[in-house]
């Protein structure tokens, strides 16, 4: 598909994911992540067309949290802004669509979130059915376990497989010096079986934020812009009685959408918390093991809440910046059980 200007990532930056970071506020947290990534093209505030963030009241725990961290924007000059109760990569969506339009050449993007303060395994059984499930309290970790043994039943997968993409993820984080869980990681006792405290994501508190660009502003920001090519989101059924956990149809379709298929990929950064996740992801993105996948390590490294698919895409990005990719393909997810997925595909242009 072709759309009415080009949009590219010029740059992306993150913060140090922690396991707590109670000495700061999201403020301080996120400002000095917003400064690093428009120092990365020499912007300042007031050349930026739009702002855009993602974030979740559920874990600052008060309501209108984000107006808090438009203080580590900058209140002048006034800005053009918007805010989505999600991943930062649907407010990067939000973005990309705006400069889609016109209406503005530049867009800073950035999403954060604190998981420390608090037990984010129950704070997520809010995005449950209000009805049937919540009231159960079923944590986001007994709901993925479910998913995993289903793979398992299906023959899809089996302990030490998953065990070993935990291994390969925590390895690869290595080289990330943002990465909270790095190097050899103990599988660990059964957090709620088949999963081991190793199949899990760290709980930790982190941001990132990105800026965009169109056409040729964004040759002139960045020596290798990383294009968006395409772009889309796709959300299943609530109820999970009614899906089949060990596929993900939104996925595929978001995928098919953003022309994921039309040419292959050197890089995947999936947004998968748990290892069993890569597993169904691999299969509806039809992924081979020519694909490099999660180099940063992914979210078994680090799982800021409301950053983690932001940072694939920009993990994504910065590959084909640095020239070790050219063609990337960069998934976030929210919701129990990959319930809500988008994905990007984004790719560098030849070098002469």
């Amino acid at each position: 598909m072709r759309y009415s200007r080009d949009v590219a990532v010029v740059a992306f930056a993150q913060s140090d994911h922690v396991r707590h970071s109670d000495e700061l506020s999201e403020v301080e947290m996120v400002m000095p992540v917003l400064h690093e990534v428009l120092h990365r093209t020499g912007l300042r505030a007031g050349d930026i067309g739009f702002t855009c963030s993602g974030s979740s009241d559920y874990l600052a725990g008060r309501a209108f949290s984000f107006t808090m961290t438009l203080d580590g924007v900058g209140a002048w000059p006034p800005i053009s802004e918007s805010h989505v109760e999600m991943d930062g990569a649907w407010a990067l969506y939000e973005a990309w669509v705006k400069l889609l339009t016109g209406e503005a050449d530049t867009a800073l993007v950035y999403g954060y979130g604190k998981s420390s303060p608090g037990e984010v395994r129950d704070v997520l059984t809010r995005q449950l059915d209000p009805y049937y499930l919540a009231p159960l309290w079923p944590d986001s970790v007994a709901l993925a376990a479910l998913q995993a043994q289903a793979l398992i039943d299906a023959g899809a997968t089996d302990e030490p497989a998953l065990a070993s993409i935990a291994a390969r993820s925590r390895a690869d984080a290595e080289s990330n010096p943002h990465a909270q869980l790095k190097g050899t990681v103990a599988s660990g006792e059964y957090l709620v079986w088949p999963l081991r405290t190793g199949d899990c994501p760290p709980i930790g508190d982190g941001a990132a934020a990105v800026i965009l660009a169109a056409d040729e502003r964004a040759r002139e920001l960045c020596e290798r812009p990383a294009w968006i090519r395409g772009i889309d989101h796709r959300i299943e059924a609530h109820g999970l009685g009614v899906r089949d956990l060990t596929d993900s149809p939104s996925t595929r379709l978001a995928a098919k959408r953003a022309g994921a298929f039309e040419r292959p990929v050197d890089t995947a950064e999936l947004h998968a918390p748990f290892s069993s996740q890569e597993v169904v992801l691999r299969r509806a993105l039809d992924l081979d093991e020519r694909v490099r996948v999660n180099p940063s390590g992914g979210a078994l490294a680090a799982n800021p809440v409301m950053a983690a698919g932001l940072i694939r895409i920009g993990e994504a990005a910065a590959r084909i910046h640095r020239g070790e990719s050219h063609r990337a393909l960069a998934h976030a997810t929210s919701g129990p059980c990959l319930q809500q997925n988008l994905v990007a595909v984004l790719e560098g242009e030849a070098r002469e």
